[in-house]
């Protein structure tokens, strides 16, 4: 028969670990000493102007052009995050584009913009080496936005991508909207960079 020993053992409950908080989780903490600028204006979904006249293109990711299939939406969306306030500025390889455009993540307090508009649906994930940092979060978000048809997912015919491709065919896929769905228009103008070019922002 069980010893009263046995018997206090068997009574005992073995508590639990407890987990505080989302540690496990958890957005990373953007690195310090990060440099602090003022937007001036929002030109489109990724790209921005800041204080001195610079312009700043995000890394990773990729909106609809001008006139494209949820290219207003994403450009407003960009505006509500950054427009008029003190952003931070992250480096990763390179330090600008073709066009002499800054490459860079952006903070907006602790959100990663970037990943912010991938994860609602107002950005497509554009993976081009070596600036390739949070690739692996950004596309965890693309795929959450995909499967939850967030924003372009559900708006617009689109095929995701995780590899490098030409631009021209990523903007000419995002362009085209859903034949249910009423074309988006917006403003028009000259582009300021080579219309024939892969990355054609105006």
């Amino acid at each position: 028969s069980p010893t009263k020993e046995t018997k206090q053992l068997e009574s005992q409950t073995i508590p639990t670990p407890q987990v505080i908080g989302e540690q496990t989780e958890a957005t990373p903490t953007p690195p310090s000493n990060l440099q602090q600028v003022k937007v001036i204006r929002v030109i489109d979904g990724d790209t921005i102007e800041i204080e001195g006249g610079q312009r700043v293109r995000y890394i990773g990711i990729d909106t609809p052009e001008t006139n494209g299939c949820f290219a207003t939406e994403s450009t407003n969306k960009n505006k509500q995050l950054v427009e008029s306030k003190t952003i931070r500025l992250e480096k990763d390889v390179s330090e600008t584009d073709r066009y002499g455009r800054l490459l860079r993540y952006v903070y907006m307090s602790n959100t990663l913009i970037n990943e912010a508009l991938v994860e609602e649906g107002y950005a497509q994930v554009y993976t081009y080496p070596p600036d390739v940092k949070y690739n692996e979060r950004f596309l965890a978000a693309q795929k959450e936005a995909r499967e939850n048809n967030k924003g372009l997912w559900s708006s617009c015919q689109v095929t995701a991508t995780s590899t490098p491709e030409p631009t021209s065919t990523l903007k000419q896929a995002i362009s085209t909207p859903k034949p249910a769905t009423p074309s988006q228009s917006s403003g028009g103008g000259s582009c300021k960079y080579s219309c024939s070019s892969p990355d054609r922002d105006c």
